[in-house]
């Protein structure tokens, strides 16, 4: 068994288990369903190694959230469905979740709260949980990547909207990389905010300067 599939194994065994569902074939089956969603061949960024990253990040946090085995549910599905050219992917995947979950015999409020915590990837609004703020901190984990890294994160993500045609995709992006730094912060956990705030500030100046563009703010 190699590391990356000894994480996932891992991740979705041990938040299954805490969550007091039943394991066996079923939801081997899911968690099948869910590998081979994340592998399509269209996803350049939002594949696998993103899952990957999510789970390492939540997994060096794990005592820290209220409720760590639905959080890493929730990065399991959280792009599970992804078309670049819908604008509803998080709701398809909040919806799945919170089917799959009540299927699985699930109580309600686990559910529910799955459902909402996928929904807070949409980074529209501030999350309205403790655990919102996880989330979203660690789908963002990204943007506080080394320089190097962060420069094929966006070159993965140009590559998913190769679809776009330049001038539109550079107007779009930056304004996009301008509303993260329109805030007064970035993350909204403390661990996160000590740890990758000030990189994540300084990559995307560096990337709405390669996109032809200034800063909203420093």
């Amino acid at each position: 068994m190699n590391a990356v599939h000894e994480l996932l194994q891992h991740s979705w065994s041990t938040a299954w288990q805490q969550l007091g569902l039943p394991s066996g074939a079923a939801d081997e089956q899911l968690r099948g369903k869910l590998l081979a969603a994340w592998g399509g061949p269209e996803r350049k960024y939002h594949a696998l190694g993103h899952l990957q990253q999510c789970l390492r990040a939540l997994e060096s946090v794990w005592s820290l959230p209220e409720r760590p085995a639905e959080l890493a549910i929730a990065l399991w599905f959280h792009d599970a469905i992804y078309e670049v050219r819908a604008s509803d992917n998080e709701r398809r995947s909040a919806d799945w979740a919170a089917q799959a979950l009540i299927e699985h015999g699930a109580p309600e409020q686990v559910c529910a709260r799955v459902h909402a915590l996928v929904m807070d990837t949409c980074h529209a609004a501030q999350p309205a949980t403790a655990d919102g703020l996880w989330m979203v901190d660690i789908d963002l984990g990204i943007l506080g990547a080394s320089p190097e890294r962060y420069a094929q994160y966006e070159a993965q993500i140009r590559e998913e909207y190769a679809w776009v045609p330049s001038w539109l995709y550079r107007r779009k992006r930056r304004a996009l990389l301008r509303q993260f730094l329109g805030r007064d912060t970035i993350y909204g956990t403390p661990y996160f905010r000590m740890l990758l705030e000030l990189p994540a500030r300084r990559n995307l100046e560096q990337a709405v300067a390669a996109l032809g563009g200034r800063p909203a703010r420093t």
